[in-house]
């Protein structure tokens, strides 16, 4: 499974139509643990191509802390799984905790 994080200054983003990178974080389900990262810069910010460009990347999630009701749509439509409202946290730290099953999702920070 590969798992995307929106990041700005080392952290993630408040919105992932706004970050500098996105962290691409390959996780072994069954073992439950990081294999491999790799950081790409965001690409210009366009309405509707990160779902697209991410599903290229092989993305299965996103963690993210807000995004609008189109975006949440595109991410289902190219079978990614959308997961809202984590905190701005180092994005190693949310994937382990993603894993453990104790990322503390909240509410969606995006207001569009």
């Amino acid at each position: 499974m590969k798992i995307a994080i929106p990041v700005v200054g080392g952290n993630l983003s408040a919105h992932f139509g706004h970050c500098e990178t996105f962290a691409l974080i390959d996780v072994d389900m069954e073992a439950k643990k990081i294999i491999g990262r790799h950081d790409l810069p965001s690409p210009e910010h366009q309405p509707g191509l990160l779902p697209a460009w991410l599903a290229e990347q092989g993305a299965n999630a996103i963690i993210a802390g807000g995004m609008g009701p189109q975006a949440q749509q595109l991410f289902a439509r190219n079978n990614i799984e959308v997961v809202l409202g984590a905190p701005e946290a180092a994005p190693d730290r949310l994937v382990q905790d993603y894993l453990a099953g104790q990322l503390v999702a909240g509410e969606n920070t995006c207001d569009h």
